[in-house]
């Protein structure tokens, strides 16, 4: 009787062992998929994230230690479906959520136009895996280049000033940045108190811009206290002072700086430059010089405080939208005109061009064969040749693209091809509306700025030509942490386009195979100089006009200092 009640005990315990196992068991099968639906709600995480900090309204481009993270989160309103068809959102339904130019410098805009249709739950897929999503978003790595631009300890104070150099600088809005970076350094080599720079008022664009309506005048001087002299205007009372003005020879050195244009104190008091675009080399300098450069385009020259605003409330109105290209549209009347390109053009906007180019007493070269400088890679790419590339690269129909541009020749029906492939177009006059842009029309100079400050600010930038505007921003972006910048291999675009014109290739997806992989190097990280291949075979004696960008390396290469220099395109 015994034993039978300890073997009817011993089931007992294990039937409740049994039923506790099966209960933990349900319990855990319960919990995982009660708990797993929520996670699929969280947001997706990105790469790359970097910040760009505000105050008082205006615009601060930061480096952030995130740009070498692994994630960046997707608010909803960045993930938002984009619209279907290629068209502003209405002014009515914007307006409520715009500032107007009375309030440019106090407030950001942290919320975009709405879309003309009411967006659905889904999200913006602009990738299809993570796979996808590094090979179009995430910058490149930066190799332990950082920059460096701070002087060495045995720097000096500048010395006491000799004379003044006045400049008057030439060309657009970059071109002149780059210029005034030259003559800053100059300024430190020849011992001269710089006045403030004139800016271009002559040149194709004919922008009466004065440099306090671009530029942040008084922190140019602050900024640069340490390492030269600079005045607003020259003082009164000088005008007897024995003056002269100098044709600065194009990329020269420190030798002659120091011999032929210093010595001329001995004789006058004031120098003036004549032109400031590429009249110091490029290479070869002391270090302090370069980073001088450096400093004068990255710190010195800071937009005014209007532009850093309207620029913060333009990046605003894009991020909204999500992850964004810039891609800045080099298809202007002024550049067909200048390279002599006319593919695709109408035999009468051929011969308007060729007009302007005859009639413009700078241009130099008047007859040019626009197909020979098509098949050299010479030409911007068109509308439609940036989209049969954006889409073989792999970025969605949906991806946010702001065009960075000036009046794009042939207008709206130009942009017909590239509308098609990517329906959710930006540009400044898109994003803002007239009165809010009103300050700044008929400016070309500031409209420009106000593209340059978008660009910098994009998650990936690519440049249909290798202009003065490309290659600023590009040495931007590397300077702030090697931003994912796309340099189109111009040359080998144009021929594989060509060869589905022909008939040669009807298997789009082989062409798209082939750019792919003629890209794979172009996507500019620590350093690639993409300039010397597929772009027209310049020869080695020309490469010092063509290097835009100085490397200075310190510690067994770790460190790196960026600038930008240009010729006039």
């Amino acid at each position: 009787m015994r034993r039978r009640r300890k073997t009817l005990l011993v089931v007992v315990i294990r039937r409740l062992l049994t039923c506790a196992i099966c209960v933990i068991a349900l319990l855990g099968f319960l919990t995982i998929h009660i708990y797993v639906a929520p996670l699929n709600r969280l947001p997706r995480l990105h790469l790359n994230k970097y910040t760009t900090t505000s105050r008082g309204g205006h615009i601060k481009y930061e480096k952030s230690i995130t740009e070498q993270s692994s994630t960046r989160n997707l608010s909803r309103r960045e993930t938002i479906e984009s619209p279907s068809i290629f068209s502003n959102p209405k002014k009515s339904e914007i307006q409520n959520q715009i500032l107007t130019s009375k309030h440019i410098n106090n407030t950001h805009e942290l919320s975009p136009p709405p879309f003309v249709t009411s967006p659905s739950s889904s999200k913006l897929n602009t990738t299809s895996g993570i796979a996808d999503f590094d090979k179009l978003w995430k910058h490149p790595p930066n190799r332990n280049f950082v920059p460096c631009v701070n002087p060495n300890p045995t720097y000096i104070s500048p010395l006491e000033s000799r004379g003044y150099l006045l400049v008057h600088t030439n060309g657009g809005l970059n071109q002149m940045r780059a210029g005034i970076c030259d003559m800053v350094a100059i300024a430190r080599i020849i011992n001269a108190t710089l006045v403030v720079p004139e800016l271009d008022k002559r040149s194709f664009w004919q922008d009466t811009s004065k440099f306090a309506d671009v530029f942040d005048e008084d922190h140019f001087i602050s900024t640069l206290s340490k390492d030269i002299r600079v005045i607003k205007k020259l003082p009164k009372g000088i005008d007897g002072l024995t003056k002269v003005v100098k044709h600065f020879k194009s990329y020269s050195g420190l030798i002659y700086y120091q011999k032929e244009i210093a010595t001329m104190w001995d004789e006058y008091k004031v120098i003036r430059a004549a032109k400031s675009d590429s009249r110091l080399v490029n290479n070869g300098l002391p270090p302090d010089i370069q980073k001088l450069r450096c400093r004068a385009c990255y710190e010195a020259l800071r937009f005014s405080t209007k532009i850093r605003s309207m620029g913060q409330i333009l990046v605003d109105r894009m991020r909204s939208y999500g992850l964004y290209i810039s891609l800045h549209l080099r298809y202007e009347k002024d550049m067909l005109a200048f390279s002599g390109c006319n593919h695709g053009l109408s035999a009468s906007e051929a011969a308007e061009l060729r007009k302007i180019r005859k009639n413009t007493a700078y241009w130099k070269v008047k007859d040019i064969d626009g197909r020979v400088q098509r098949l050299k890679g010479n030409c911007p790419l068109t509308p439609k040749e940036v989209g049969i590339l954006l889409t073989a690269l792999g970025y969605a129909p949906n991806t946010p693209v702001y065009i960075a541009a000036g009046e794009i020749y042939g207008g709206e029906s130009r942009l017909a091809s590239l509308a098609s492939r990517f329906s959710m177009l930006m540009s400044k006059e898109k994003l803002a509306t007239k009165e809010e842009l009103k300050p700044f029309m008929n400016h070309s100079t500031q409209m420009a700025a106000l593209d340059y400050i978008v660009s910098v600010e994009s998650d990936v930038f690519i440049p249909s030509y290798s202009g003065n505007m490309a290659r600023a921003v590009e040495g931007h972006r590397r300077f702030l942490g090697h931003r994912k910048t796309i340099s189109p291999d111009r040359k080998g675009i144009v021929r594989l386009i060509d060869k589905i014109g022909r008939g040669a290739e009807k298997d789009n997806k082989k062409v798209y195979e082939r750019m792919i992989e003629i890209h794979k190097t172009r996507s500019c990280g620590a350093y690639n100089n993409t300039d010397k291949d597929h772009q027209g075979g310049e020869k080695d004696q020309l490469q010092e006009q063509k290097v835009w960008r100085d490397i200075v390396l310190r510690s067994l290469s770790t460190k790196i200092h960026y600038r930008t220099v240009s010729v006039r395109e």
